[in-house]
């Protein structure tokens, strides 16, 4: 009985998937060591000049260029190189921060919970590591809060020579190309597949420079769109590619009519190859190599909308000052310093968002607020990697001091310079990262001129809220250099202005 249970037991087991076809594999040693070769010999000659290449390159202390590099990629995490450079050598300038100081060094980066995770995940290494760095892959995300599988494998190959691969977005595109893979890259099982395929390839000798080689040959060559396969350096080893011109073959020789064309690629020929494109989604000939990879379909974005007011008064000196309140430590942009905010409903008409905002803003203030003195200057709607949101923005100019309630969120008032150096989002920047364009700009009296400059900033144009040259005949909010210009705020309809910013998550 013990052994039919036993049996019975072998027979639930499950069966191990049998492995890809080595169409989808690295799998000849000649060919792996010839790849390797020709990748390193492209890095040599066009690898991009960056901060932390270099320093990791010529720092002689191990645990400082481990945190140079660690530095470096969580930056790069979502966001371009070109964007991450002036971040990463003033962070690197920093020996230790405060929370507020990392927000500040941080903001515009977007993501800003990576610079929270960064600082404690840096304060265990000094407090509980003696401040030496983990010198493995393994080690490295065990040991260190919001270090994960790739950031491990950069950091340990790249300052301390583990053999071990890399995979992230770049990567993922690059092996998908190379080797023909359909199947979502997104998930786990293709994943997997990605992360032994990395492994295998990893060059043991230059492991840091071989993964930093496959990176930059997506960022720059094996791009999304448009890729360069003519520079491409692994080309001859890329499966992709080789169906493309055995299809330009195919149809040379059909066009000429001549016999014995080349036979038309298939897939690999194994039925529910789980690498293989879905039968649903076949090779399209117009893409060529960018039907590679394949991901599913994004969840459309959470759409909110949120009532702003821009609060001011006359400073000490004479000089405008705003009010600029901090956001919970947790969640959407922890930490960081914005305008009054409040979430509204999508559907709320204007005079019951302005009802809601003054009752909000009343709370602050400790003194009624009328809402018919809020007086509504626009929209701005920014795109976060998983949200749309609208901003319907307000400005209310006081008269005299106002006592803020020190019960609520930290706040503060600012000049336009000290908003500029605080830890505020490119959402919230987006009302005065210029100073106006119009040269004879002069604001309608009470319009904040942190949103004068939005106007012209923005849209691009020589004009500002009541810049005093022709007027378009609906706008009650100002005159225009332009008269009807299209980018008139009312012409946009009930003052929408889209500004789409580098994208920002939790």
């Amino acid at each position: 009985q013990q052994g039919s249970e036993r049996d019975n037991a072998a027979c639930k087991t499950p069966v191990s998937p049998a492995p890809p076809p080595a169409r989808h594999l690295f799998s000849d040693p000649a060919e792996v060591e010839a790849l390797r070769r020709n990748l390193l010999a492209w890095y040599d000659r066009c690898k991009r000049d960056l901060p932390w290449r270099a320093l990791a390159a010529t720092e002689p202390d191990a645990d400082r260029r481990g945190y140079a590099v660690w530095v470096s990629e969580i930056m790069l995490q979502q966001t371009q190189v070109a964007t991450v450079i002036d971040y990463y050598n003033r962070w690197m300038q920093v020996t230790a921060a405060y929370r507020q100081e990392v927000n500040e060094l941080w903001a515009g980066l977007g993501y800003y919970s990576r610079g929270k995770r960064l600082q404690e995940a840096a304060r265990k290494v000094v407090s509980e590591l003696a401040g030496r760095m983990p010198r493995t892959a393994e080690d490295l995300q065990k040991l260190l809060p919001g270090v994960g599988r790739y950031t491990a494998g950069a950091i340990a190959s790249i300052s301390y020579g583990q053999a071990t691969g890399v995979v992230d977005g770049n990567v993922i595109r690059v092996l998908c190309r190379l080797r023909c893979i359909g199947a979502d890259s997104s998930s786990p099982a293709v994943i997997d597949r990605l992360w032994d395929m990395a492994n295998v390839l990893v060059d043991r000798s230059r492991p840091g420079d071989f993964n930093q080689a496959l990176m930059e040959l997506g960022a720059t060559v094996c791009v999304p769109k448009a890729p360069l396969c003519g520079e491409c350096p692994a080309k001859q080893h890329c499966q992709a590619w080789r169906r493309v011109e055995r299809e330009l073959a195919f149809a040379s020789q059909k066009l000429f009519g001549k016999k014995n064309p080349v036979p038309d690629v298939e897939d690999c020929g194994v039925g529910d190859c789980p690498l293989c494109p879905p039968a649903t989604e076949p090779w399209d000939s117009s893409l060529g190599v960018t039907n590679f990879p394949r991901k599913a379909a994004k969840k459309p974005p959470r759409v909110m909308r949120t009532a702003t007011c821009v609060l001011e008064r006359r400073g000490c000196h004479g000089a405008p000052e705003y009010l600029i309140v901090q956001r919970p430590s947790s969640g959407l942009l922890a930490g960081l310093w914005e305008f009054p905010s409040l979430p509204v409903a999508q559907d709320l008409q204007e005079e019951k968002e302005r009802e809601e905002l003054a009752h909000h803003l009343q709370a602050w203030m400790g003194r009624p607020v009328a809402a018919k003195g809020l007086q509504f200057m626009g929209e701005v709607i920014h795109i976060f990697s998983h949200i749309h949101q609208t901003y319907v923005v307000y400005s209310l100019h006081l008269d005299g001091d106002v006592t803020l309630d020190p019960a609520l969120s930290p706040s503060r008032w600012v000049t336009e310079d000290e908003f500029h150096a605080s830890a505020v989002s490119t959402a919230m920047k987006k009302e005065g990262e210029q100073p106006c364009q119009g040269e004879q700009c002069s604001r309608v009296p009470g319009t904040p001129v942190l949103w004068d400059s939005l106007c012209c900033a923005v849209l691009n144009a020589p004009w500002g809220l009541g810049s005093g040259q022709g007027a378009s005949p609906d706008c009650g909010r100002g005159t225009c250099l332009t008269g009807t210009a299209p980018g008139c705020l009312q012409y946009l309809g009930r003052g929408s202005l889209e500004t789409v910013g580098a994208l920002e998550s939790v």
